[in-house]
């Protein structure tokens, strides 16, 4: 262990958080998206359970924040493995390069749909993605007409749409840390921004003010950031049938007794609608890998296979019953076949 531990060090530099060449540690530390921990986790007991190695520890940081402790270098004082609930972005890969994180591998485990949620105490919701965005967005288009924004000045979901309740718009949702905040954003905000054809626009005339526009969330408490615990949101929500929540679908599957999804453009989120795409708000899910990390933390291609096996990401593994879209076989064959030969990624 000493001998690859500095190997490890003269290849990539010293080993940071104070980290000594001769430390060593006998278990995995995966950080990152708060969607993708209750899949990491069950493949980490699953994983002790099988191979009788030390669990591996994960931590539920935020896609963002467990980025960035991921892309502070390499070192036993540094996690192995980064779970995230939308592609590393250009910006990160970057900062892991620079901080001597070369060879990442990016595993693609599969799908999620981001859901809209309310108590079952409350009656069902129906929204469009335009809906959403006029009721969240810091600034909107002028009601009077013309291509002008204001400051948001909807109080009501009626205010917004008048086939929708005169309920107060008060959302509970994660930071800008997440990972789900970030494909929210993109996917439902963005996609109800593109419904004004002047604002679609500046996507190509004017990026910068289109995406502060699409993708700027109202600070004035109709939006209330719940931080890296959708478990908080579920709760909130059996309490409050006025209060709507934003979280991934495998905490509403699991919670299917006390809240309920509203739809989206007319499509309820399922299985299917999630795994074909026809539920507008659905995205992608991945970990990442340290290469350098492999053989010298013990057991991480050991716990790489688990999670790539068909007992754990097939159509009938264990992490559908928690929730998670399975991918296509022949996509899962491909996968797993490039993460059992360690390759690197690239941007």
């Amino acid at each position: 262990m000493k001998k690859l531990l500095l190997a490890l060090t003269c290849a990539a530099g010293p080993l940071i958080s104070g980290a000594a060449i001769g430390d060593s540690r006998d278990h995995i530390m995966v950080v990152g998206s708060s969607t993708v921990f209750p899949f990491s986790k069950v493949v980490a007991e699953r994983f002790s359970l099988k191979t009788g190695q030390k669990a591996p520890k994960v931590e539920p940081t935020g896609t963002g924040g467990g980025f960035k402790e991921f892309c502070k270098g390499v070192g036993v004082g540094t996690p192995d493995i980064a779970n995230a609930s939308r592609r590393i972005k250009e910006s990160e890969f970057k900062a892991c390069q620079d901080a001597g994180v070369k060879d990442i591998v990016e595993v693609f485990i599969g799908y999620d749909g981001i859901v809209i949620a309310n108590s079952k105490k409350a009656e069902p919701i129906a929204l469009s993605r335009r809906d959403i965005f006029l009721a969240l967005a810091k600034v909107v288009p002028d009601p009077k007409g013309g291509e002008e924004l204001i400051a948001n000045p909807y109080k009501t979901w009626k205010d917004v749409n008048p086939e929708l309740p005169a309920k107060a718009i008060s959302v509970m949702g994660p930071p800008p840390t997440s990972g789900t905040r970030d494909a929210f954003v993109e996917l439902a905000m963005e996609g109800g921004c593109k419904a004004f054809p002047w604002i679609a626009a500046l996507d190509k005339s004017d990026n910068a003010r289109y995406k502060a526009i699409c993708h700027g969330v109202r600070e004035d408490g109709a939006f209330i950031e719940a931080g890296e615990n959708d478990n908080l949101i579920v709760r909130k929500l059996s309490e409050n049938p006025n209060l709507l929540g934003i979280f991934g679908f495998s905490f509403l599957d699991q919670n299917a007794d006390v809240v309920r999804a509203a739809t989206v453009d007319g499509v309820e989120p399922q299985f299917e609608t999630i795994a074909d795409g026809s539920y507008p708000v659905s995205r992608p899910l991945y970990f990442y890998v340290k290469k350098a990390h492999v053989g010298v933390i013990p057991a991480i291609q050991e716990f790489l296979a688990e999670f790539t096996s068909e007992r754990a990401w097939g159509d009938e593994g264990y992490l559908a019953e928690k929730g998670m879209i399975p991918m296509e076989e022949k996509r899962r064959k491909t996968v797993a076949e490039s993460v059992k030969k360690l390759e690197p990624m690239s941007l």
